[in-house]
């Protein structure tokens, strides 16, 4: 068994990780970073990651949580797009049960509305042919009205049932990191990458700062990646011919019982005929996404505007106006900033853009920018095979498990809920895991799914640096409940705070800063 995974391990093992000579220093820590690194580690490479706030902290706790095909890559005629993204949902829906969990859609069809019944179905068979099976069906209005009460039926003909996949996309990023840890990498939060070390013209290793101590330390490496999403414009040297282009998608969170649905409704928006979605996740509902450009400083956290949560309003009354959602029934919301790769042309809409990914190389630093999360594998894979020059070695695609098989573990007191949804969640970890849940019991913390128990292990095992690493990326406490969780803050000090090794004056430091950045950037908007 692993040393813990957590602040003293980090204090105590960061000045011998920087003594290392890496191959492969990964930055960033969001799902393309941590792919990298479980691919390198798989393959006896030595790397490290460093992620300059916390794991998933950017784009990928953020995202619309859906492990999709690319349906409307096919529109547009990204056919191998579209294949790759297909077999790897299913290969994520195979290898990760209980965190890639299969999701209905259904698109409902209004007359004179595009895209129309034959249109769509068409669109689908191509879908269906890709991933080799049919996955759809159209209902007529008689059969729809059951499948989705509530929406508009004026002008309503019928509607279209397909599947994709939804996730936890920060715990994803955690499972992700937890396979990489289990086969040799290292991973550190906490660690901003201040310039790129160069030797003789080649990039020979990073400076990177300790957030939490100011220190700087060098870490000397064959090759750098840097998978830093919206941030990839900061460190590389660039030839000027494209760029990012950083673009906000928000999302506004329901209780379920204010907008119950059974399945992801996808829809185009009056206003400017964008594809919105309103989903089940994690117990709640959620309304998304915007696509709009992001001018705000990447240093400071994304926040949803007061023009974003109208417009998702409006979506929502527009499918279901019956059920009369207003902001006053928002829970919580969440912006995420994703790293578009643009040729810069004028006047381009954010949606035209492309969402293709694009690799920089120069000697000795490979750069990622754009990709999607269904994807992270294959993106892992070519960054690895650009690496691989510098370190010496070729790679493969050897088609591989991401995650290891879990072992059955006697889990009786566990109902199959529970405990699909735990092996998905921590993989590997789960032994541990059920030790502590013998320790502490199987309560849930208020109406959430969550497990007290898992609150502890992360605060143990999970390297938390910070409350908001706690309650918004290890659990989404933060998201699920009533004003960021705070009615349970009590009862989580008590179980969490000697597990982190913080005093009474940190733990209410941390408390109060949590609260603020909360009030902030996950409640509803402020006018400006």
């Amino acid at each position: 068994m692993m040393s813990k995974w957590n602040a003293a391990w980090r204090e105590q093992a960061l000045p011998e990780l920087a003594a290392r000579d890496w191959d492969l220093i990964v930055v960033g820590g969001g799902i393309s970073g941590a792919g990298i690194l479980r691919e390198a580690a798989r393959r006896g490479w030595k790397c490290l990651l460093l992620e300059q706030r916390d794991f998933a902290w950017g784009t990928s706790s953020r995202s619309s949580k859906m492990v999709h095909g690319g349906l409307r890559y096919i529109a547009k005629g990204q056919f191998g797009l579209t294949r790759d993204s297909v077999r790897e949902r299913q290969r994520l829906l195979q290898e990760a049960p209980g965190l890639v969990e299969p999701l209905s859609f259904l698109m409902a069809h209004y007359r004179g509305g595009f895209p129309g019944p034959k249109v769509f179905g068409g669109l689908l068979a191509v879908y269906d042919a890709l991933a080799g099976k049919r996955n759809h069906l159209y209902y007529p209005l008689q059969q729809l009205r059951y499948l989705a009460p509530g929406i508009k039926e004026d002008g309503l003909l019928g509607g279209t049932r397909f599947f994709d996949a939804v996730t936890d996309d920060a715990r994803l990023v955690q499972r992700v990191l937890g396979e990489a840890r289990a086969e040799g990498g290292e991973a550190l939060n906490g660690m901003r990458v201040a310039e790129l070390c160069r030797e003789g013209g080649q990039v020979s290793g990073v400076l990177a700062e300790d957030a939490e101590t100011g220190k700087s330390y060098r870490f000397n490496s064959r090759v750098v990646a840097q998978a830093t999403g919206a941030w990839a414009d900061q460190l590389r040297r660039k030839t000027g011919l494209e760029h990012i282009r950083p673009l906000r998608g928000s999302h506004l969170l329901l209780p379920a019982w204010r907008l119950p649905v059974a399945h992801a409704f996808s829809f185009m928006h009056a206003a400017d005929k964008r594809p919105v979605f309103v989903f089940p996740w994690e117990g709640a509902t959620v309304i998304g996404t915007t696509d709009l450009d992001h001018p705000a400083p990447l240093s400071e956290e994304a926040r949803i505007s007061p023009e974003e949560m109208d417009y998702l309003l409006a979506a929502c009354a527009q499918q279901f106006p019956a059920a009369q959602i207003r902001a006053a029934d928002v829970l919580s919301t969440w912006a995420g900033v994703r790293p578009v790769v643009s040729d810069g042309s004028e006047g381009r809409k954010p949606s035209d853009e492309k969402r293709e990914h694009a690799l920089w190389v120069e000697p000795g630093c490979v750069t990622l920018a754009g990709g999607k999360l269904t994807t992270f594998r294959l993106l892992a894979l070519e960054v690895l095979q650009a690496c691989a020059p510098f370190v010496g070695r070729t790679v493969d695609d050897r088609g591989a498990a991401t995650f290891a098989p879990v072992a059955s573990q006697p889990m009786s007191t566990l109902s199959p809920a529970q405990q699909r949804r735990l092996i998905g969640r921590y993989g590997r970890a789960l032994p541990q895991l059920l030790a502590l849940l013998e320790e502490l019991g199987l309560e849930q913390v208020a109406d959430t799914d969550t497990l007290w128990a898992e609150l502890a292990w992360a605060a143990e095992q999970e390297l938390v640096l910070h409350l908001d690493d706690l309650l918004l990326r290890r659990t989404r406490l933060g998201l699920l409940l009533a004003q960021g969780a705070t009615a349970e803050l009590p009862r989580i000090r008590a179980l969490c705070q000697a597990r982190l090794g913080w005093s009474d004056t940190r733990w209410q430091w941390e408390e109060q800063v949590y609260l603020q950045l909360w009030q902030r950037c996950y409640s509803l908007p402020e006018e400006d």
